[in-house]
């Protein structure tokens, strides 16, 4: 069987699309990601506290303090599709359609690899009022995979949207700075990276009814084909702040700008057994792919300490996937040569494909409550829950696609001894069973070959949905050192080392010499008593 490279920028543009759809909000975005995060119902906004913060809030690394943080969430998916199509009977000289029927094909299974899906982080403080961190995580996507045929043997009905995608890998890789001007308020900024690879298998059509004698569904016609996009190198950032406006609440906000992905790609292709194709050769396989995913706001307000050892928090996000409006393919120098009915030459040209999706709001309350078990252990049990809308419209739901509003209620624990904290969570989401009806679908099979639209295309989305996913996920967090208060008064171990008072060396003895004492001066001798003269005058007679 020989393998071509069949590179359409119709195939392309329809595949490339679980790129977005499996990494974000909407689509084959699974939960809230981050151990603890999760546990709180994705309630981390006001709150955020360690270096989870870095997807929520980046002014909450502040309170992280020096640490490094190591957590992973495994993702269960299975689903289940049954499709329904409109066969038409057409009229082989006119191309009228002379009959329809509705025809519901077996169902699928599907199911995604339980891989990890981790943080990794770490912070270090330069100034007591900064602090920088540097954290990588993925985001909580599903990498699906269904059969390409039925245990009958039959061509399975939903290859049209996705057989695989297994091989794709992406994560994103950031720095963030977070700084306290004063005690009572955070402010946080971060520049990130998208980067990675993606793979992609899925099938579309090389019929052309209005000039091939050919059945749009016909297996004989398929083309199978692989898209490799790499490497993805999509920059963003994010910005927040957190301020306690009152002893024991506070209020956060964040803002998420959106992935601007512009990547090349590769597609193989496996050509079509019709005949038709016998001679027909592709000349290059290189292309590039263009689109944007949302930017977001949340906005979150906690309640801490109130009651000792109780936080909780109610938060709301808007995620606007309205921006992910097209996807646009440029092939690079594409050709399709000897195919009949055809110039010799065919140039593929650029494509855009519309994605019509919408943007999501999303409600959060989380509560976790520290109980000191002892003067080093804490257990902190916590509890979530979150309700999203959907990103695609049920008119596009495909199984590339499945979103809907959904409701994920978690639960979770900690278990800290000094400063080593463990965590647990677990995570339910409960979506409806969809039903997208034959008259309403509007996911056409792609056909790269046809350059105008088809007059009666082929929908290949209706049929009835339904799918499950659960999360677990186990985490770690070492803190070295806190966050001090703006003004406290620094302890002893923070104080600089004291001077020892200079030695002073002992001057030597000298001995002293007793002074001689004065010789005393010789007593004055004493003059011999003179007698008294004799007053004149003789005797008495």
């Amino acid at each position: 069987m020989r393998i071509h490279s069949f590179v359409a920028a119709g195939f392309a543009a329809a595949i490339v699309g679980s790129v977005s759809t499996a990494c974000f909000a909407g689509g084959l975005y699974a939960t809230d990601r981050g151990v603890r995060p999760l546990g709180r119902g994705g309630a981390f906004v006001a709150g955020a506290d360690d270096l989870g913060a870095i997807a929520y809030n980046p002014a909450g690394i502040f309170d992280a303090g020096d640490s490094i943080l190591i957590d992973a969430n495994l993702v269960l998916f299975s689903s289940t599709y049954a499709r329904q199509a409109l066969l038409r009977q057409v009229d082989p000289n006119s191309g009228e359609t002379v009959a329809t029927y509705e025809q519901t094909f077996d169902p699928v299974n599907g199911s995604g690899a339980p891989l990890p899906i981790p943080t990794l982080a770490g912070a270090f403080s330069p100034h007591p009022d900064w602090r920088i961190a540097f954290g990588a995580y993925a985001p909580n996507a599903v990498l699906p995979t269904y059969p390409e045929k039925l245990e009958n043997g039959s061509a399975a009905p939903q290859r049209y949207s996705l057989v695989t995608l297994d091989g794709s890998l992406l994560v994103v890789i950031g720095g963030y700075v977070a700084w306290r001007p004063v005690e009572e308020l955070r402010l946080g900024l971060g520049v990130e990276v998208m980067t990675g690879a993606f793979t992609s298998r899925t099938y579309l059509s090389g019929c052309l009814p209005e000039r091939f004698f050919c059945a749009p569904e016909d297996p004989a016609w398929d083309v199978a084909g692989e898209i490799s996009a790499a490497p993805i190198i999509a920059p963003s950032g994010n910005l927040g702040a957190i301020w306690e406006f009152s002893p024991g609440w506070r209020a956060g906000a964040s803002f998420h700008l959106p992935y601007w992905i512009d990547a090349p790609a590769t597609i193989r292709t496996r050509l079509p057994s019709s005949p038709v194709f016998r001679n027909s050769t592709q000349e290059g396989e290189d292309a590039s792919l263009s689109f944007k995913l949302p930017w977001e706001v949340r906005i979150g307000v906690e309640m801490r300490d109130l009651v000792p050892g109780l936080r909780i928090e109610v938060g709301a996000d808007y995620h606007h996937w309205a921006i992910h409006d097209a996807i646009t393919v440029t092939p690079d120098g594409i050709a399709l040569t000897n195919l009949p009915g055809f110039p010799k030459e065919y140039l593929l040209p650029d494509i855009t494909i519309q994605r019509n999706f919408q943007s999501t709001v999303a409600g959060r309350i989380g509560a976790e409550y520290a109980i000191k078990a002892s003067a080093d252990v804490t257990v902190t049990p916590r509890a979530g829950f979150s309700y999203e809308t959907s990103a695609v419209p049920q008119e596009s739901l495909t199984v590339l696609t499945l979103d809907a509003g959904k409701a994920t209620p978690s639960v979770g624990a900690s278990l800290q001894y000094q400063d080593a904290r463990f965590d647990l969570v677990y995570a339910h989401q409960f979506y409806p069973a969809v039903t997208v009806p034959i008259d309403e679908a509007r996911i056409e099979q792609t056909v790269p070959l046809s350059a105008n639209p088809s007059k009666e295309p082929d929908y290949v989305n209706a049929g009835y949905y339904s799918w499950n996913v659960d999360v677990v996920g186990v985490g770690f967090t070492y803190t070295f050192d806190k966050p001090k208060p703006a003004h406290a008064i620094p302890d002893d171990d923070d104080l600089p080392p004291v001077k020892p008072p200079p030695k002073v060396e002992p001057k030597p003895e000298v001995e002293e010499v007793a002074e001689p004492e004065p010789e005393a001066e010789p007593e004055p001798t004493p003059e011999p008593l003179k007698p008294e003269p004799k007053k004149p005058g003789g005797k008495k007679r």
